[in-house]
């Protein structure tokens, strides 16, 4: 079943965590070592920079209550954005889903609260799968039963991991930053671009792997997790060029914004040309779930109808997933789609 992209949204919080601020928290790291390591420049935080400086975050429920923007701010922010592009009013909507790796309430739901801020009435509930939860959100729409869904679908992702960040561990604050990533998709309807080639795997015997405790903050096995990520987003982008590559189109990657380097080393690997892969994470850090949709959203004005864009993301649980972004006209028949097929 198709699933239609009508418009994507992003949002960043403004405070702006550089690397001479961490610097200047004497937590052991410099400009030269982050940027060896992860290639992070800079990265955003709904915590004020007076608090970390003065805390560290010592207390993850103290830095909620300090945060100068929510997940519903964030996510509502770039929801506004996805409808703006999609042309749709929040009125419109007949369903919110929202998730992500650290939510500001367990009840409500996460969606509860990111409607509310849209003023959208609707059916909303959480589909969470940590740093994968749009790429579950999407494939579960896909399984569904088109008769049985509203003709506009609101996902949503905003993620403020900063709040989950012991700023005493330079190994954990070199790399979050906070972002809201949104998109309007229908199954009705037909948009210039479709999420196709969609699959979702898990491994819940490494569920100790990477975890974020209700009131806690942020661990992970750095080095096991990393070799991780790169082996299955380097499988996940290898299966949708052996299925949709075309010469008549221009395949692009677009991967879960862990860090730079990481980056670096799938893109070489899935010998994937530089000016074909696209990164955020340099100047806004790891967003968590909604780091690969914020790349996709920031660029949203040039993707054109010859564009096909392989995301592939990994995340807690441990959860990895991969779709393509298909861009072409609108009234394309569906089985375009198909595996191989060039008609854009």
């Amino acid at each position: 079943m198709a699933v239609h992209l009508h418009g994507l949204g992003h949002a960043h919080p403004e405070p702006e965590i550089t690397n001479r601020f961490l610097e200047e928290l004497d937590i052991g790291t410099d400009d030269a070592w982050i940027l060896e390591r992860v290639g992070i420049r800079s990265r955003r935080s709904v915590l004020p920079l007076d608090y970390i400086r003065e805390t560290r975050n010592r207390d993850p429920r103290e830095g909620l209550a300090a945060a100068t923007t929510n997940n519903a701010e964030l996510g509502a922010q770039a929801g506004r954005m996805a409808l703006e592009r999609a042309g749709i009013a929040p009125h419109d909507v007949g369903m919110v889903i929202a998730g992500n790796s650290a939510t500001d309430t367990s009840a409500p739901a996460e969606a509860c609260n990111v409607a509310a801020e849209l003023g959208i009435e609707a059916p909303s509930f959480d589909v969470s799968s940590a740093c994968t939860s749009l790429y579950t959100q999407l494939y579960l729409l896909s399984l569904m039963d088109p008769a049985k869904l509203p003709d506009w679908v609101l996902l949503a992702a905003p993620e403020s991991l900063s709040t989950t960040v012991d700023y005493n561990d330079r190994a954990s604050a070199v790399l979050w930053g906070d972002a809201g990533a949104a998109a309007v998709v229908s199954t009705r309807h037909p948009a210039r671009a479709r999420i196709v080639g969609n699959d979702i795997e898990s491994s819940p015997a490494a569920r100790d792997k990477v975890v974020v405790p209700r009131g806690g903050h942020f661990r992970q096995e750095g080095r096991t997790v990393q070799m991780f990520g790169i082996k299955r987003m380097v499988a996940g982008v290898t299966r949708l060029r052996d299925l949709y590559e075309h010469p008549d189109r221009r395949f692009h990657f677009v991967g879960h914004q862990a860090n730079l380097r990481m980056l670096e080393t799938v893109q070489s690997t899935a010998r994937i040309a530089p000016e074909r892969h696209h990164t955020n994470v340099e100047w806004y850090g790891n967003t968590g779930a909604a780091s690969a949709a914020s790349v996709l959203s920031m660029g949203w004005e040039k993707w054109r109808d010859t564009d096909d864009i392989a995301v592939a993301g990994v995340g807690a649980g441990l959860t990895w997933s991969s779709y393509l972004v298909r861009f072409g006209p609108a009234d394309r028949p569906v089985d375009a789609d198909q595996p191989g097929d060039p008609a854009a």
